[in-house]
Formats: structure tokens, sequence, C-alpha cells
């Protein structure tokens, strides 16, 4: 297995924030090629089994083409990192890969963000400023967080992808642009176009061609190689040496349900990393996880007292009596609690045990 220094390079701005699914070799002779080789990027795409093997078929598919992509998928299942590989294997991967983030850029800066602005377009424009499609020309610009984008800006997204053509903020002057759009969400736009909350020929416009990336618990058999390729990576940067991952620590990891993912697994591998010696990988016992209650459209009056007795279960810890306890939060006592949770069929999780 190759370490971090001479053979993984991250694929974000800010790899510090990043799940990082797939790093990829830094070899620029195999990204010039477009068809598919023994070397090509998606070689170096950790965990390839499964519906993955399906989503990277895909990414194939579509990368030479300049269609729109949307990709939707849970926070931190790697959707940049899909975004990366359509790029890098398209006609366009020696020109720029440009990203934003609509939920990092605040609503009122956002179109000047993306389109530019002229001097003295608004209060504070002491200088023009070049967008970020006019950056993208020729190359692939990638929409994170799309969702997120304000409904009066959507209008001027759309013309610029059925048009390719846009003005910047202050400017009378069109400006036409070739550029290669992918996009990403976690939000169901679908929904939220039917809710008004999304434009609904915007969202047609973008979803030509979805890709959707399953959460980590669907993929349980990618698991242990990203644990391994994860291991290696920090074992590498901290200059320690990681020999072995002990089996009933991989079960213990391939069980858990991961809510966060990639990011989540990542974060944890560093962790255990770090408090390893000895060569083996010895992490920090796992969090337990309780999965939330699903919504209930018209709830009764027996799912509210459920829902607020299983939150109050929860911040206490599935800790019942004493003065920190559920029952003390509900205002109720420990034997009235009992009875409700047992009509109600509430048992506290198998790692807890009530007192």
């Amino acid at each position: 297995m190759s370490t971090a220094a001479d053979s993984v390079m991250e694929l974000t701005w800010h790899p510090e924030s990043s799940p990082i699914n797939a790093p990829y070799r830094a070899d620029e002779r195999t990204a010039r090629k477009p068809q598919r080789t023994e070397s090509s990027f998606l070689d170096s795409i950790v965990g390839h089994r499964g519906s993955l093997r399906s989503i990277l078929s895909q990414v194939e598919a579509v990368a030479g083409t300049n269609t729109t992509v949307l990709i939707t998928g849970e926070t931190g299942t790697g959707k940049e990192v899909i975004a990366r590989a359509i790029h890098e294997l398209s006609p366009r991967r020696n020109r720029n890969l440009v990203k934003v983030n609509c939920a990092a850029i605040p609503a009122g800066l956002l179109e000047s963000e993306l389109f530019g602005h002229e001097r003295g377009a608004f209060t504070g424009a002491l200088n023009s400023h070049v967008g970020r499609f006019a950056l993208a020309d020729r190359g692939t610009l990638f929409l994170d967080e799309i969702g997120d984008m304000p409904l009066e800006l959507q209008a001027k997204m759309l013309r610029v992808l059925q048009e390719r053509e846009f003005e910047a903020v202050g400017s009378t002057r069109t400006t036409r642009v070739d550029v290669r759009v992918v996009a990403a969400t976690n939000q169901d736009l679908k929904q939220m176009a039917r809710d008004r909350e999304f434009r609904e020929d915007l969202y047609y416009r973008l979803n030509v061609f979805p890709i959707y990336l399953p959460p980590l618990r669907e993929r349980k058999a990618d698991i242990p190689d990203l644990v391994e390729h994860f291991v290696q990576q920090f074992a590498a940067s901290m200059n320690k040496s990681v020999e072995s991952i002990p089996q009933e620590t991989m079960r213990s990891v391939v069980r858990h349900h991961w809510p966060g993912n990639i990011r989540e697994l990542q974060n944890y591998i560093e962790r255990g990393v770090i408090l390893s010696n000895d060569g083996v990988f010895e992490p920090a016992p796992l969090e337990s996880y309780q999965p939330p209650e699903p919504e209930i459209s018209n709830p009764t009056l027996e799912d509210k007292v459920r829902r607020e007795i299983l939150a109050a279960c929860q911040r206490a810890n599935w800790k019942l009596g004493g003065p920190r306890g559920a029952a003390a939060r509900l205002g109720l006592k420990r034997t009235t609690l009992f009875y409700k949770m047992k009509r109600l069929g509430i048992t506290p999780p198998a790692d807890h045990s009530q007192d």
C-alpha cells in the first residue's frame, strides 16, 4: 500500500474538512488519457464493490460529454470526489475545476461570486471582480450545496445553463462561456421544487444525469479497504508505523452505523492512529448510535408523549433516575416513567440498563 507522501493528493481546497473517499495518484500522464486504462483515475478510488462499481461506470459514461450532472447523497459521502473524477476523466481535464459552496457564501454575495461584478456596482465594490463562471471557462464548475442557492438567483443560473451567457453585476455587457456544470446536494431538490423552495425548471435542467451516492452504512463491503487506506495515510503523515488492525476492531467498525459517512470514518481513524502504539491500530471505543425517530405527519398524543420521553432519555444518556435522570427532566416519578416506557414499548439501547 502506498503512502500519502508518494501517491495521495488532497481533492479539496480545505483537506481538513473533506470526506476523502478517493485520493488519487499525482500522475499527470495518466490523467491526460481520456479512455479507461489500468492506471485510470478511477482505479485509485478506494472501494470498488457493490453499488460503487455501478457509480464508477456512470462516471466513466458521462465524463466524456458536456452533460450537466447532479450528484446527490448524504453529507460526507464523497460527492466532491466524484465531481473531481468526472472532471479528470473529461476532455476538460487540462482546464480549471472551479468549486463553489453555495451554502458557505452569504446570499447577497453569491451572485457576484458566480458572475463577477463591475467597479462601483454596489457599496464596497472598489474594483472589478471576475466570477467563478468566467474562471471556469472551457473547464468545469462544481456547485456544491446547490439546494441552498437563493430563489432570486436561480433564474440567472437557469439562463447561464441554457444560453451559456450572463452579465456581471452592474454590467450591461453579455459574457459567453463554455462551462460544464456539476452540481451536488444532500437535499431532496424534487421535493423542494414541489414545495416551491427550488425552481422546478432549474431542477430539471440540473438533473440531466443524476448520480446517487449511497451512505457508508449501505457500503459495508468497502469499509475494510477504507480503514486500511486511512490508517496508512495518517500513520505516514504522523511518522508512525501501524502494521496490524485487530479483527474485532475491524468488525466493530464495519458494524457501526456511520451517520457522518466517510468524513466521520476518516476522523475516527485519525484519532485512532494518534492513540495507537506498538504497531497495532487501537482506536477509542465507538460512540453508541441511536437512529432518530421517523417523523410522523399527523402525530397522535401518544406519538408526542413517546417522542418527548425518548428525547429526555437520550439527553440523560438513558439514566432514568436521580436528579439529572430522564424522570427528573420530565417532572415524573421514576416508577411513573417506567410504566409509561413499558406501555409505549420504549426500551434502552443494549449498552444501557435501567437503574
